[in-house]
């Protein structure tokens, strides 16, 4: 998974991509610090993985991974070169899913680009410049695909699609307002990898008195929390200054500054569960002495699409899939003692993979 955290200067967000990712991103109290985007990989926490290594004493446990990349803050008129220009663009692009980091806090010792927070004012400055972009990259499909047309008929409903875009787009809308139930039309839009077509997970930075109550007495937050309901997005509350003190601290001492402040878990652990449920993904688990693992696949994957996460091979040879839970295994013992209670099972093609089966693929090619 790869997500971009993208929002205008001074709102916190390469502080807190350096103390989610352990990057390196200048963070300082002027815009346009960051100029090209860093990037940081970093594990996603499973205990379940480690479960299971001591049950297999595994010589590798490999979890999943996110991708954060950090872009270049953002102002109005961005998409027409004011600021950074169009650099950022690309990068946006290429993620998952787009994290965009809102101030909500107050801080007269932070500049803010626009003198005073608000923010929905800032979402509604970042969505026009990509509303804006996204209009630059259709005008010229658009071109193109009428001129292809002429000869082409088949484009046809390519072009529909493409124009029923732009026009909302030009109502100031996110292509993301649009719903396509037909798969071939979702794919067509997929391609087009439209800026205002991503997933957006916002993430409400706040400041230390609103982390105990997850930023409810935050009027700024509930505010962010009312516009991302209307769009369908999700919403988590950090504050990235505590992320960034306690970023080096051990687990146990983290957890325990955590509780002194009344919250449950950290920046990373809230980030990639909202992340989850925002995209719609869960975790398969694989098992055995040489390596216990995590694969990251999306809701409703049948097995042998599961299986193709490890190698296609696997997709195209396909035989079945022999399936326990997690939850089964570890309370039973081992995978013997799980055949034996009868909750070790053979699956087809058509199994539908949940979050936490633990799984062996047979296959031939």
């Amino acid at each position: 998974m790869k997500l971009g955290i993208v929002g205008l200067p001074n709102v916190g967000k390469s502080t807190l991509f350096n103390s989610l990712a352990g990057g390196g991103a200048e963070s300082a109290n002027y815009p346009f610090c960051t100029i090209d985007p860093n990037v940081g990989i970093v594990p996603v926490p499973d205990k379940r993985l480690d479960v299971l290594g001591k049950m297999y004493d595994t010589q590798k446990i490999t979890p999943a991974v996110i991708e954060f990349v950090d872009i270049a803050g953002l102002v109005k008129g961005a998409s027409k070169g004011e600021g950074l220009g169009n650099k950022f663009l690309s990068h946006i692009r290429e993620v998952d899913a787009i994290v965009h980091v809102v101030r909500c806090f107050e801080d007269t010792n932070v500049v803010h680009v626009d003198a005073n927070v608000d923010p929905i004012r800032d979402i509604e400055t970042i969505n026009l410049e990509l509303i804006f972009a996204d209009m630059e990259v259709l005008e010229r499909r658009i071109a193109k695909t009428q001129k292809q047309a002429v000869n082409d008929k088949s484009l046809a409903k390519e072009l529909e699609i493409l124009k029923k875009i732009y026009a909302v787009l030009e109502e100031g809308k996110c292509a993301s307002t649009l719903e396509f139930t037909d798969p071939d039309e979702e794919a067509f839009v997929q391609s087009l990898t439209l800026l205002t077509y991503k997933k957006v997970l916002f993430a409400a930075n706040v400041g230390e008195e609103d982390l105990a109550d997850d930023g409810r007495s935050n009027p700024y937050v509930q505010k962010v929390r009312e516009l991302a309901a209307e769009q369908g997005s999700g919403v988590f509350v950090v504050c990235a200054k505590i992320e960034e003190e306690i970023a080096e601290l051990e687990e146990d001492e983290k957890l325990e500054f955590l509780k002194d402040l009344g919250c449950e878990s950290g920046g990373l652990d809230r980030l990639i569960t909202a992340s989850y449920d925002l995209l719609g993904l869960i975790s398969y688990l694989t098992a055995g002495v040489t390596e216990v693992r995590a694969w990251t696949i999306t809701k409703g994957t049948k097995a042998p699409q599961a299986a193709g996460k490890i190698h296609s091979d696997f997709e195209r040879g396909f035989i079945r899939a022999e399936v326990v839970t997690y939850d089964d295994l570890v309370r039973l013992g081992s995978i013997a003692a799980a055949k034996e209670a009868g909750v070790y099972r053979s699956e087809g093609k058509d199994y539908v993979v949940k979050d936490g089966d633990v799984i062996l693929f047979r296959f031939n090619v």
